[in-house]
């Protein structure tokens, strides 16, 4: 078993290593590499051995120099976990000869194979499967990296840096040299070679300079890169307008791999994307797609700056580069899309994913700050709490100091970070020094793990016409945080007039009334009292606007309430989430009424609130779309006290049904209205048109109309872009159309050599619904596990067939029999000796089995138990997940 680390063990590196010079021999099979570079002891640190402890694993070493000599075996330790070379007390030339295989790397991490290339991927712990080194963040130095290969089987090799020779050698193989100027840490190394081609372009800075920027993919894959290359273009641009952050490298490059257990990877001037989050044209991505591509290429050049230029000094301060990059990213992405419905819609999903995943981590035995205090494996935590809390936390601070002076915070931070390995501390005391604020009780947001919750009730005093709110703010209990402290959080307030308009929010204390609209309180402790005044009528409250702060906000509103802000809430993002309470409600309702087996009718309030924002002239139809989309059956487990995942599922179909049944003839017609026509384009206005004509079909289709079947069946066919097959498709197959059939199989074939639709494909399957006479979901993940075009080494096909199961298709994953857990028990024993990082993936799936009802709450634990009696065998990545699932109660 793995020991556990903490972030107090932090030391200062023993060495420094400077001017690191790097040697690739390709060979797929066996790779050579001669590592030469610098070490001298650190100053900075107490130990005085001179001992020199480098990182090294499933590498074979050849040789071992110091300043010239040759050492001999006695001279060195070598093990499976690193070298250890005595006697480094001064300045010493190091050189290291090992090999490394990259084509029997399947755990995707070092260099491994991809097709026809070979591929890096070194964060955060894979440099070590390289070379031996001080594989750690706070190492920085500058590296050139030589590469050298046969011209036949690596006609591209790629590196950090600039290239600075190329030739062929007497041998015939060719040789190439990049000098990256920048100082880095290993894990933002990178090499890329193999069969690529590239689209590539030039593009002038804002201070004059003409940069190189390339997108290199395997060469069927060249027409779906230009989006790719245009985002990088608009993500440069943003950060000089923005941030006033500029390129400092003469090229940047971008490759994209079928292969890859992430999404995208920061390598300095060389980023690595997984082919889905990279490569789209209208046959093979969404509109979803599209922006998320768009959303990913910011990233990770965002983090040339924010992760790169200014790094980590450990990987417990992962949320600095982070979390701040994913802030960063979204606000690139709202101000692509241009208008503010569009912005609010953003938002509206941000949130959405965050409450779906974070708050589910908050809640399970996994829960953790968004700086942790230990890990087993880091690979582990990345994870959506130091991701998009992380970024939360990050808005909240510009929520708190206003844009202008967070602005001037985050110019001090690169200012005086630039260069430095550093942590979370850093971030905050710039924000400290520009505001003059004292931000003690807000790093607390850093330190305490779970979802805050934020009770409030109001009291109306008719004869004064005052109203006070009682807010009451708590942090539940959480593995090894058993209490908690009161947070720092912002809290807007806004009052609605019984006509919904906004209303002046004046403090009872105050004697002039300020302009209506919303006005910005901050909570600091446990229990708050706000008394108002000057109010002519009682008003709505309108709380956390724009999802100010990541809590949970219980107002204690009635349906009528609710249905109320769905209708004239002058905030987007809490009419949205009004409405969406609705729908939790009526799901709860439904699936309360199918467990005591007493059929309710969905609230008629629900349905014509419904019908309310579908014909609304005034909201846009992406916003119509989010607001009318049912939240999916894990949200609303999670506030169920025992999940019933079947009852749940009968309760949604319930609603949807209701809804459709109720409002068939005016989804019809806003399905016809939305139609899009001409050729396509993934506009933010035409994407809102297509995802609400598709709903609309859904709910119609929900309700047995034949009309909208035709409709389906014909867009299925007829449609010139993926959006609209891809959810003609979904919305057949999860239904009892016979059509349904002959749609997969088809879909299939036309499918079947494009690895990013079959993985679409896959996910389809994975989340359907089966019906009575049909083989039940599971039985058909399992028999695609043995396909031709399922590889349990691809992490794609992993993620897109295994995980979706798991995790996205409750209901007939949690059997009652007990089956499913017995596929996830041998999918996870199975994938943990090949990639153990997508192995705690798939592991994750039952994190939260303490949940659910008893006799399905039993078989998960015994499925768990069954996995952990394998501990010995198991890598620490999976023995962490399971043992904190089986020993952390919530």
């Amino acid at each position: 078993m793995s020991q556990t680390i903490h972030r107090s063990d932090y030391r200062a590196p023993t060495h420094l290593l400077e001017d690191i010079q790097l040697e690739f021999d390709l060979n797929a099979e066996e790779t050579l590499v001669t590592s030469t570079f610098t070490a001298r002891p650190n100053p900075e640190s107490k130990d005085s051995s001179g001992e020199l402890h480098l990182n090294g694993e499933s590498l074979t070493l050849k040789s071992v120099e110091v300043d010239g000599q040759l050492l001999g075996d006695e001279q060195f330790k070598v093990d499976a976990h690193g070298l250890i070379i005595p006697g480094i007390n001064g300045k010493k030339t190091v050189k290291i000869i090992n090999t490394m295989s990259p084509k029997a790397n399947t755990e995707l991490s070092g260099i491994y194979a991809s097709g026809r290339c070979l591929m890096s991927q070194c964060e955060s712990q894979g440099f070590r499967r390289i070379t031996y080194f001080l594989d750690r963040p706070d190492v920085l130095a500058r590296y050139t990296t030589i590469i050298r290969g046969s011209t036949e089987d690596f006609p591209v090799m790629l590196s950090n840096g600039n290239l600075t020779e190329d030739r062929i050698l007497e041998d015939g193989r060719r040789e190439v040299v990049y000098v990256d100027p920048f100082l880095k840490p290993s894990y933002l190394f990178a090499l890329v070679a193999g069969h690529l081609v590239s689209r590539a372009d030039k593009f002038q800075l804002k201070d004059g300079r003409v940069v190189d920027l390339s997108v290199w993919v395997e060469s069927q894959d060249l027409d779906k890169t230009e989006h790719t290359l245009e985002s990088l273009k608009r993500a440069i641009r943003w950060d000089e307008e923005r941030w006033g952050l500029e390129l400092d490298l003469n090229d940047f490059k971008i490759v994209a791999t079928n292969d890859f257990n992430f999404g995208a990877m920061e390598n300095k001037g060389l980023n690595i994307f997984n082919s889905r989050c990279a490569l789209a044209n209208p046959t093979v991505a969404t509109d979803a797609d599209y922006l998320r591509i768009e959303g990913v290429v910011g990233h990770e050049y965002f983090h040339n700056w924010t992760g790169d230029r200014v790094t980590l000094r450990d990987w417990f301060q992962l949320t600095l580069k982070e979390g701040l990059t994913v802030f960063r990213d979204q606000e690139f992405s709202a101000d692509m899309l241009g208008s503010p419905s569009a912005r609010a819609v953003q938002r509206i999903h941000d949130v959405a994913f965050l409450r779906a995943a974070q708050f589910q981590e908050d809640a399970g035995p996994m829960a953790h700050p968004i700086r942790p205090e230990s890990y087993q494996s880091i690979n582990n935590f990345y994870t959506t709490t130091v991701y998009e809390k992380g970024a939360e936390v990050i808005r909240m601070l510009q929520t708190l100091l206003g844009r202008e002076v967070f602005r001037q915070g985050f110019d001090e931070y690169i200012r005086t970070n630039d260069g430095h390995a550093v942590t979370c501390e850093a971030f905050l005391e710039a924000m400290s020094k520009a505001s003059g604020r004292d931000l003690s009780q807000f790093r607390r947001w850093y330190s305490q793990a779970g979802t805050p919750r934020v009770v409030v009730r109001s009291r109306w005093d008719e004869e004064n016409h005052r109203l006070t709110l009682l807010v009451d703010q708590s942090t539940p209990a959480t593995p090894g945080q058993p209490t908690k402290l009161p947070l720092l959080i912002p809290f807007p307030v806004a009052f609605l007039s019984p006509s919904g308009e906004e209303m002046p929010v004046q403090l009872a204390s105050e004697d002039e009334a300020p302009l209506p609209g919303t006005r910005m309180f901050e909570l600091t402790q446990e229990h708050t009292e706000l008394i108002f005044g000057g109010l002519a009528v009682k008003p709505a409250v309108s709380l956390n606007r724009g999802f100010a702060a990541p809590v949970i906000l219980d107002q204690g509103l009635s349906d009528e309430e609710l249905a109320f802000l769905a209708r004239h809430e002058t905030d987007p993002f809490n009419r949205w989430d009004a409405m969406n309470r609705l729908l939790i409600n009526a799901v709860h309702t439904q699936t309360r009424a199918k467990l005591l087996r007493t059929p309710e009718e969905v609230s008629p309030l629900v349905i014509t609130a419904a019908l309310e924002v579908l014909k609304n002239p005034d909201l846009s139809p992406a916003f119509k779309a989010a607001a009318l989309s049912l939240p999916s059956e894990k949200l609303v487990a999670e506030e169920d006290p025992l999940i019933d995942p079947q009852a749940i599922h009968a309760g949604w179909v319930a609603v949807q049904q209701a809804i459709g049944e109720k409002n068939v003839s005016a989804f019809l017609e806003a399905a016809h209205d939305n139609e899009v026509t001409g050729p396509y384009e993934p506009t933010p206005e035409k994407a809102g048109m297509r995802s609400l004509r598709n709903l609309c079909l859904a709910y119609a289709h929900a309700a047995g109309n034949p009309r909208a079947a035709i409709m389906l069946k014909d867009q299925y066919q007829t449609a010139n872009n993926l959006t609209d097959k891809l959810a003609a498709l979904q919305t057949m197959v999860n239904s009892q159309t016979p059509a349904k059939s002959d749609m997969e199989v088809d879909a299939l074939k036309r499918w079947y050599n494009e690895p990013l639709l079959i993985n679409k494909w896959l996910t389809i399957q994975a989340t359907a619904t089966s019906f009575p006479g049909e083989p039940l979901v599971l039985e058909r993940v399992k028999e695609l596990t043995n396909c031709e075009f399922f590889s349990i080494k691809n992490p794609n096909n992993v993620y897109a067939l295994l995980c979706a199961f798991f995790q996205q298709n409750p209901a007939e994953f949690h059997l009652a029999d007990g089956s499913g857990y017995e596929f996830w028990k041998d999918m996870v024993l199975k994938l943990d000796p090949i990639n153990a990082q997508v192995a705690a993936r798939v592991a994750r799936s039952l994190d939260n089995w303490r949940r659910y009802t008893p006799a399905l709450a039993e078989k998960m634990h015994d499925a768990l138990e069954a996995v952990y009696a394998k501990k010995s065998e198991l890598s620490p990545n999976v023995a962490e997940i399971i043992e904190k699932a089986l020993k952390n109660p919530l």
